[in-house]
């Protein structure tokens, strides 16, 4: 994981500019996101449970996925003078551990007005089926 952080500006933002970076979600990610929250739901804790459900193996947080957003619009796109204002999320189908998942985000709309900007969100795994789908609002600090 990268720790260089973007620094972008208001005027440097154009519509249509992308960002995306990829992660594999282990048992780790799991394993911390699930100490963190506090969501020990079987379906993502308990093989054998989850075998017995219509996914028939363990399912990564939905909110695990959309945490990612965060890293998205923190340190990619527009990184350090982002302030989140809001994000919706539309969840699509599961994502499973060992999956390889990609995160991007596209500029969609910008106003000079009130320095927001609008980012299309989008989680794909590597078969480029969207796992997870949303709209971030974003404040651009200055």
């Amino acid at each position: 994981m990268r720790e260089e952080i973007t620094d972008l500006d208001f005027d440097q933002i154009k519509i249509g500019m992308k960002k995306k970076f990829t992660v594999t979600i282990t048992e780790s990610l799991i394993k911390k996101f699930a100490d963190l929250t506090g969501d020990f739901n079987p379906l993502h804790m308990d093989e054998k449970y989850a075998k017995s459900t219509k996914f028939e193996n363990r399912v990564c947080h939905g909110m695990l996925l959309g945490s990612l957003f965060s890293r998205l619009v923190g340190m990619e796109i527009p990184g350090k003078n982002a302030l989140y204002f809001s994000q919706s999320l539309n969840f699509k189908a599961p994502c499973f551990i060992g999956e390889e998942i990609t995160v991007q985000g596209e500029i969609i709309d910008k106003s000079l007005s009130t320095k927001m900007i609008k980012i299309k969100t989008e989680i794909h795994n590597k078969e480029d089926k969207c796992l997870v789908e949303g709209l971030a609002k974003v404040i651009l600090r200055q």
